[in-house]
Order: structure tokens, then C-alpha cells, then sequence
């Protein structure tokens, strides 16, 4: 595995807080098809009663009136509904959550209203106006399935129900216990830990050339949020499991102390 190699690695991933890589794959073009149609059906029904709703409530008004309100339930139904939907389930619509799918950005973190609302407006003209025949030709040549309204908004939408496969933590290397017990350690950002825990889990998936050049570039970056720097001689790849599994006890302490500090407060009561 050479490093351009590696440095895609985490392209379709989404990371938890503890920087955590749950390689979600992006669904596949069928999967997305029988989505949607589930929405394409929800919305149909929507949309007959809100027409009636507004029909009704206008039915003894005049003709502009009528218009208003058959623009207005246009809206409702094609735009604020699946905008909000998706909004509120970070990502998710009707269809997705019978199928287990869920829109993310590109970058996979979740969405906002700003993507979910870009998604609603090019569906109206990629999805029901011409049939959904743009959405299946962009999808089909997408390596990640995006129809027209993700390439817009910035998203494409990924399979949640799969089996999740970790690997078994970086452990602290004996020799670098002593130092690392007593170094400042500053919280890595969560690209960066995500990165070297990707490393660390596929060392023997990368060649030595491309290992010794990942690890010092890694290495490099980690140590400016380590004070003092490790014992001169160190290997990179010892340096970055020393940083991680420090991180990890530290953490696990600190979340042990508030999980008791909460015990103490709720038991008083």
C-alpha cells in the first residue's frame, strides 16, 4: 500500500468523538432507488392532503386565492417537509430510515438544514419533474452513488446497517511508559487521531517505504501537541502508539471521574 494510498483511506469514513473510523460504505444504487420510492410515495400522499387541506380551505374564495394555495402546498410538501425530515434525523428521510441509510457530507459529518435544504429544492427538478431519470444516470456514474442535489449540497448518503470491525487498540510500548506518564499530551484533532489509529490498525497492509515515510509525516504532525518531545532514537511508529494509548488511559480516567462525580451528585439527592 503506497501513501496516496493510504491518504484515502479515511474519504468515506464517519468519526465518533473518540475518533473512531465506522467506515460506513455508501449505498448502493439499488438500495437508493427502493429509498426512493418510498419517498417518492410518502410525498405523493402528502401532497393529496395538503391539496385538499388548502383546496378546501380556499374552495369559496377566487381563483388567485386558489393559486396561493396550491403554490403553498407545492412548497410544503417539495421543500420544508424533507427539509425538515432530513434536518431533524441528521440526515435521514422516510425512505432512508425504512432502509437503514443516512445522507452525510462529503466529509461525513453530518448534515445541516443548508444541505438538507439544496437536497429538497434539485429533487423537485432531478426527481419529479423529469422522472428521476437525472438522479439514476448521476447516481450510476458516481463512484459514491450522489445524484445531482448531492453534488450541489456537498453530501452522499451511506449504509448504516452493517457490521462495525475494529481493531484492537495501539498499546504502550514498555520503554516509553516512564515518558509518556509524565508528558503534556494536548487532545489531537479528530483527523489527525483518526489518522494515526488507521496507521497503527494497517501496518502490515503498507510497504516499508511508504510505512517509514506515513509514520514520520504522522509523527511530525502529532508532536506538535506533545511536550517535552520523546527520548531522542525513538521510532516514529512507537512515538505515535505511546500518544495514543496515553490518550486513550487518560481519557478513560477522566471519564471515569465524571461518571462517579455523577453518582455522588444523583445519590445526594
Amino acid at each position: 500500500m503506497s501513501a496516496p494510498e493510504f491518504a484515502t483511506l479515511t474519504t468515506d469514513d464517519l468519526v465518533t468523538g473518540e475518533a473512531v473510523a465506522l467506515d460506513l460504505p455508501p449505498a448502493g444504487l439499488g438500495t437508493r432507488i427502493a429509498s426512493g420510492l418510498i419517498d417518492v410515495v410518502v410525498t405523493g400522499l402528502l401532497l393529496v392532503g395538503v391539496v385538499l387541506v388548502f383546496t378546501v380551505a380556499a374552495i369559496r374564495t377566487d381563483e388567485a386565492l386558489l393559486w396561493v394555495a396550491f403554490l403553498g402546498s407545492m412548497i410544503v410538501v417539495f421543500v420544508i417537509f424533507p427539509t425538515t425530515v432530513e434536518t431533524l434525523t441528521r440526515g435521514k428521510s422516510i425512505g432512508k430510515y425504512a432502509l437503514g441509510l443516512r445522507t452525510v457530507r462529503d466529509d461525513a459529518g453530518p448534515i445541516s438544514f443548508q444541505h438538507a435544504f439544496v437536497r429538497s429544492l434539485i429533487a423537485i427538478i432531478e426527481v419529479y419533474a423529469f422522472g428521476g431519470g437525472p438522479a439514476f444516470f448521476s447516481a450510476l456514474l458516481s463512484s459514491r452513488g450522489k445524484r445531482l442535489g448531492d453534488y450541489a449540497a456537498g453530501t452522499y448518503v451511506v449504509r448504516e446497517r452493517v457490521r462495525l470491525r475494529l481493531g484492537p487498540p495501539a498499546q504502550m510500548p514498555p520503554p516509553l511508559a516512564a515518558w509518556a506518564a509524565g508528558a503534556d499530551m494536548a487532545s489531537l484533532p479528530t483527523g489527525l487521531a483518526l489518522a494515526v489509529r488507521q496507521f497503527l490498525g494497517r501496518l502490515p497492509q503498507i510497504d516499508p517505504a511508504s510505512r517509514a515515510t506515513i509514520a514520520a509525516r504522522l509523527a511530525g504532525q502529532v508532536s506538535e501537541y506533545v511536550a517535552p518531545p520523546p527520548p531522542p532514537g525513538t521510532p516514529p511508529e512507537a512515538f505515535l502508539a505511546a500518544v495514543v494509548a496515553s490518550r486513550r488511559e487518560r481519557d478513560s480516567a477522566r471519564l471515569a471521574r465524571e461518571a462517579e462525580l455523577r453518582r455522588r451528585l444523583t445519590a445526594r439527592r
